[in-house]
């Protein structure tokens, strides 16, 4: 057995002891991203409904994207698609040679604690603090179509109608975030944006020579 496997080995009853100490407004994740897409390997407690053999989230991607730079980003606040709002501390998890390899993942649903903040807030008579939604999803297909309306929704058009110029800053956009990082990302955002996948290759190919 490899330090990774045996890292994930030892982890599993720990995630359990956390979930259930904290209660059943929290969740532990165990990822590993040898697994590709499907890095969810254990789960204890149900905040963000996860399951195993889902999928990484737009965290996941940002964690991959840093590759072994990757730090602990604690105490972050996300807001789930159904609205439901989650702190969560992400913990990226290394190998004897230092290689990230998989994260540990704590989401505790603040939503009925930051309800009473908002209306004490409101009676302050200030606005309560944005919070930006994050895909939990078991289905990678997910978390890729979500990015890619962000980027619709920010440039006003369908990902489709892009002039190459724009499409080159989406997909740099993209892989700046880590989408490429994970197996078969290509063939995926490929099909959203219309394009052949070897399209999608040379232009990425093109942005990353710009980065150079």
């Amino acid at each position: 057995m490899g330090d990774a496997d045996a890292i994930l080995t030892a982890l599993r009853p720990v995630i359990d002891g956390l979930a259930a100490t904290f209660g059943p407004m929290c969740e532990v994740v165990l990822h590993d991203y040898r697994q590709g897409e499907q890095s969810v390997v254990a789960v204890a407690g149900s905040v963000t409904g996860r399951k195993v053999g889902g999928a990484l989230s737009e965290i996941g991607l940002a964690v991959l994207s840093q590759g072994d730079a990757a730090a602990n980003d604690l105490n972050y606040l996300t807001r789930t698609p159904d609205g439901r709002l989650v702190k969560s501390s992400t913990m990226p998890l290394r190998d004897g040679a230092g290689h990230v390899f998989g994260a540990l993942c704590v989401n505790v649903d603040v939503t009925a604690l930051r309800q009473a903040g908002d209306l004490l807030t409101a009676l302050a008579g200030t606005l309560p603090a944005q919070v930006p939604a994050t895909t939990f999803s078991d289905e990678f297909d997910d978390v890729v179509d979500a990015l890619v309306r962000a980027e619709e929704a920010s440039r006003g058009k369908p990902v489709s109608a892009l002039p190459r110029p724009e499409r080159l800053a989406l997909l740099q956009v993209l892989d700046e975030r880590g989408v490429f990082t994970v197996r078969n990302a290509v063939p995926r955002v490929a099909e959203r944006l219309g394009m052949s996948r070897s399209g999608l290759y040379a232009d990425l190919n093109e942005c990353r020579k710009k980065d150079r």
